[in-house]
This record gives C-alpha cells, sequence and structure tokens, in this order.
C-alpha cells in the first residue's frame, strides 16, 4: 500500500475577511474525516517572517516583496513540504495571492511578483474569501492592525477577486468565495465541502 499523498490548501483574501478563523474550523473539519493536518500561515513564524511581519512600516516596494518571497521559501523548505513528504494536509492563511494583491498596491509590478515566486509550490487548491471591503475593514479594525496594510485598502476584494483569473492561467487551482452575510461556522462549512469535492474523494 502506497503512503497517501499529502494536499496543500491555502485559504487567502483580504485583511478582516476571516481567514484565520476559517482556517482554524476547516482543519478541525479534516480531522474529524480523519486527515492529519497542519495549518500554518505567512509571513511565517521564522526569523525572516517575523521580520517581514513586523517591519511593514519599514520596508516596502521591491524591499518588502523580496522580504516576503524569501520567507516563503524558507516556508516551504521548513515546514510545508515535510508535511507533504509525510502525507498531512497543509492549510496555509495567505500564501501567493497576498503578494499579488499587496506587493501590487506596493507599487511593484505584477510580472516581477510572479518571477520572484516563480519556484513556489503550487497548492493543490487555492480558496479566494472576498468580502464587502467596509465589513473586512472594520473586523480588521476591531482586531488591531500591526501592518500598514491592514487599513485604508478601498478595493482590496476586488483586487482578489482580479487575481483568480491570473492565478489559473499560472496553473493555480482556484476557486472565489463571497462570504456574505453567511456566519463564519457557514463559510467553513462550505469551504469544507468545496475541498473534500475538489481534493479528498
Amino acid at each position: 500500500m502506497t503512503a497517501r499523498p499529502g494536499r496543500f490548501i491555502v485559504i487567502d483574501g483580504p485583511s478582516g475577511v476571516g481567514k484565520s478563523t476559517i482556517t482554524t474550523l476547516l482543519a478541525r473539519s479534516l480531522s474529524g474525516a480523519g486527515h492529519d493536518v497542519l495549518t500554518t500561515s505567512e509571513p511565517s513564524h521564522g526569523p525572516i517572517g517575523e521580520l517581514a511581519r513586523g517591519g511593514t512600516h519599514d520596508y516596502r516596494g521591491l524591499t518588502l516583496a523580496c522580504l516576503v518571497a524569501a520567507d516563503r521559501y524558507h516556508h516551504l523548505a521548513e515546514q510545508v513540504r515535510p508535511a507533504l513528504a509525510q502525507g498531512r494536509v497543509v492549510v496555509c492563511d495567505r500564501y501567493v495571492p497576498s503578494s499579488l494583491v499587496l506587493q501590487h498596491l506596493d507599487g511593484v509590478p505584477d510580472p516581477y511578483i510572479w518571477q520572484l515566486n516563480a519556484c513556489a509550490d503550487k497548492p493543490d487548491l487555492t480558496i479566494l474569501l472576498v468580502g464587502e471591503d467596509e465589513i473586512c475593514q472594520r473586523r480588521a479594525e476591531q482586531r488591531g492592525t500591526y501592518s500598514r496594510f491592514h487599513v485604508g485598502l478601498d478595493g482590496e476584494g476586488a483586487a482578489y477577486r482580479r487575481i483568480a483569473g491570473s492565478l489559473r492561467e499560472q496553473g493555480y487551482r482556484t476557486q472565489v468565495h463571497d462570504i456574505g452575510s453567511a456566519s463564519e461556522e457557514q463559510v467553513a462549512d462550505a469551504v469544507f465541502a468545496a475541498v473534500t469535492r475538489e481534493l479528498m474523494c
């Protein structure tokens, strides 16, 4: 009997849309279905990730884009790939889509962002959560902000919708899920159903 292959799932979207909560709830549902799950996030909690996470007010443009990409490759090597090799399901809160939106808003051209991330592993499924900007911004402010990207990004949800086509063109299996007025549990159930339908059959 061959080992069950690992699966790499990304949950991404604007600040305040509920990514972290949905990541946690999805992992709980997958664990309940018998999967060995690793939840993680980007920027990572490694040394490069902490520098990127805490440095958005100090680093901008190409500097921050390169720092975020360096953290991504370190994160893949140290956490994601080893877990996948063990047959685990990796659920990651933020990944390349966040770079395509946030670094673009920071003045970095899209082709350069793609070039920086050319060697990043493609997830088995990328789910983009989107919602009304006002609702997302209010949630982000209530939660507390540590990054200049957490406030004042009008149209961030539209930006994530915009990049869905580019992700698919680059071979990223991508779904867009509008949270609307659904509860966190309802969104998590819908995401779990999508993951099960697409990857776990």
